[in-house]
């Protein structure tokens, strides 16, 4: 059988296949949920999670001998035949990463002698050695006697002390980056040192540390010069100054510890706060201690292979909300049980109070959602809008339920527009570039300025609002089409990278009234069809971030492939494209119904610090094979 009758009998066979294999994944993601109603999948990064909860237990004294040794297990089944651990799937050897990993299974007791140790020791040596590492891998050594204080970069505690308008003040920083310095900067005052019974020696290179700032610029002239004044100060402070500024940080972290005992429900600040507080004096019965250590028990997987791992962060609202849309994009019923018990989860999770986003807008009425199981200091932009995009899809009984916490959710993204119109995630107008040339932030993102990704979600959630045609809205659209790359994508703040910005950006684009026809969108879906992969997919790699060469170039995985295909749907593309992604997931699906993806596609910190959601393989797909097939 020839011709159109054919094709016709083909594409029949393939819409079938294709039913089948998002009916397959549904189910497999309903058996997941959580009886009280949410989602969580592992939120998977790197050995160095490990490597510091080993050294954090060091530190205060509670290593033990079973969570030592399965954990040095996750970190040796890790290591790379060159003797390097990586920060994603695939990726090239880290300095630091290798560092902190062999001083984890140096406390595990493996032998400086053993095999796997000296090919780890050899190549941090060809790297430039300890000299060469982060200056957040300094810290970490220095507390044990393994680096000289002297060699790290000040900070002095007396910056707590700096109103809001002051250039370097703790809130020109990230929420994140703020809650880690405010810490450090307890105990960089205290500059402890607890040895170990080995050293590190085998691991320098003798040569001269690299300066951390170019000091060949006016401005690295001047970072290089307050950062030598810093020093010389904290050699002799001013010693009443120095007790207020320490009592005053203490009161700081103190009061940002969230219930589940974490610090903004993530592992930098969280193992920081908890060492602060120790210098401080604060027993480990101390109420805020126990529930810091109980708090990173829960956030612990033992699997039955006798690994132990620690999760940097978890996802339950960010995950319950993609599920809820995902699932309706696939035709479950909005009244299903199952969408009003996830439903109703996320109301109960709604953040009712200021928290640090506050100091910028002071007179914005508190609303959102944060991305943790309890995270009331730190809700964001980005899963507001998901969680109210996730709300108004279902068909509640007692619809006030939704009604009440969206609207406030919505005033509250609407009041946490940046100047220009687009979004940051927690902050608005975090943007001093200042913050990232300190010597001391050599490592991650310190500033959480405006992304395409963040933006787009806002213009989805506010389009369905019916603000389309509000200022805060068309302001939003502007900033958002003025960020699209010479090449046609968007550049992926949240997710990697230009793949997960480009999927974000067409369809908000498209909500907000965009005609399909426009310039932007044409590009955009040019760049689509350029970037698909022969096997039909699309992947990108994390290197992406470093290598221009990478963009929208990788190994095809589950969800890249349905963030071009959403993407492609939403601009009404009906070309070759569309079948061959779909089928491409069609035929990787697993029997279970969903799909293999060991590659990190979330971000963190781009270039630093990357995520492997566990749920992105099988929400994204079912969100993408709903869409497509719904018409």
């Amino acid at each position: 059988m020839t011709g159109p009758v054919a094709a016709a009998v083909a594409y029949d066979e393939a819409e079938v296949r294709a039913r089948e294999a998002l009916g397959r994944a549904s189910d497999h993601l309903l058996s997941l949920q959580d009886a009280a109603g949410w989602w969580k999948g592992e939120l998977e990064t790197n050995v160095t999670m490990d490597a510091e909860d080993l050294l954090l237990r060091e530190f205060l004294g509670i290593r033990d001998e079973g969570r030592t040794s399965r954990a040095a297990e996750w970190i040796r089944a890790h290591q790379r035949a060159d003797g390097t651990w990586g920060n994603y799937f695939g990726a090239p050897g880290d300095l630091s990463t290798t560092v902190e990993s062999y001083a984890a299974l140096r406390l595990a007791g493996d032998s400086p002698e053993a095999e796997h140790m000296r090919r780890a020791a050899e190549w941090i040596r060809a790297q430039g050695g300890l000299e060469r590492a982060r200056v957040f891998t300094h810290i970490w050594l220095a507390l044990f006697g393994l680096w000289d204080w002297d060699r790290v970069p000040a900070l002095p505690a007396e910056l707590i002390f700096l109103p809001s308008w002051v250039p370097l003040n703790v809130y020109d920083f990230a929420c994140w980056a703020r809650q880690t310095i405010v810490a450090l900067m307890v105990v960089m005052a205290y500059r402890p040192v607890r040895p170990l019974p080995f050293g590190l020696d085998e691991l320098r290179s003798w040569d001269e540390e690299p300066p951390r700032v170019r000091p060949c610029t006016p401005t690295g002239r001047l970072l290089a010069r307050l950062d030598r004044l810093a020093r010389t100060y904290d050699r002799r402070p001013l010693r009443p100054l120095r007790r207020l500024a320490l009592a005053a940080a203490e009161r700081w972290i103190v009061r940002r510890q969230e219930s589940d005992g974490s610090w903004g429900g993530i592992q930098p600040p969280w193992v920081y706060s908890l060492m602060a507080l120790d210098l401080r004096g604060y027993p480990l019965d101390h109420p805020v201690m126990r529930r810091g250590l109980e708090g990173l028990d829960a956030f612990t997987i033992d699997d039955p292979d006798g690994f132990q791992r620690l999760e940097a962060c978890q996802s339950p609202v960010w995950d319950t909300a993609l599920a809820i849309i995902a699932l309706t994009d696939a035709g479950l019923d909005p009244d299903h049980p199952a969408l009003l018990a996830a439903g109703d989860w996320l109301v109960a999770q709604e953040v009712r109070a200021k928290g640090d986003w506050a100091v910028r807008r002071p007179h914005l009425p508190p609303g959102g959602w944060a991305f943790e199981f309890a995270n009331v200091n730190y809700p964001d932009v980005d899963d507001t809008t998901e969680v109210v995009l996730a709300l108004r899809r279902l068909r509640h009984p007692h619809p006030w339920r939704i009604d009440e916490p969206v609207a406030r959710g919505v005033r509250w993204v609407l009041g946490m527009q940046s100047a220009g119109g687009g979004f940051g995630a927690f902050d608005a107008d975090n943007t001093r570039e200042l913050c990232r040339q300190l010597p001391f932030c050599d490592f991650g993102e310190v500033i959480d300025d405006p992304s395409a990704d963040v933006t787009a979600h806002a213009i989805e959630m506010l389009a369905g609002e019916g603000l389309s045609d509000s200022p805060p809205a068309r302001e939003a659209v502007e900033w958002l089409l003025g960020q699209q790359e010479a090449d046609g994508s968007w550049y992926g703040r949240w997710g990697v990278n230009h793949v997960y910005g480009t999927g974000a950006a067409v369809p908000a684009l498209v909500d907000a009234g965009i005609p399909r026809e426009h310039p932007s969108i044409l590009r955009a879906v040019a760049w689509l069809h350029q970037r698909q992969n022969p096997d039909g997919g699309w992947g990108e790699d994390c290197r992406s971030y470093e290598d221009e060469s990478w963009i929208g170039r990788g190994e095809s995985t589950a969800s890249q492939t349905a963030w071009a295909l959403l993407a492609l749907h939403a601009a009404g593309d009906e070309s070759p494209a569309l079948e061959r992604g779909v089928a491409w997931l069609v035929d990787t699906q697993r029997p279970d119904g969903t799909w293999d993806e060991p590659q990190h596609t979330g971000t963190g910190f781009p270039g630093d610090f990357y995520i492997n959601y566990h749920l992105y393989r099988l929400i994204f797909p079912i969100a993408a094979l709903g869409r497509i097939l719904g018409g």
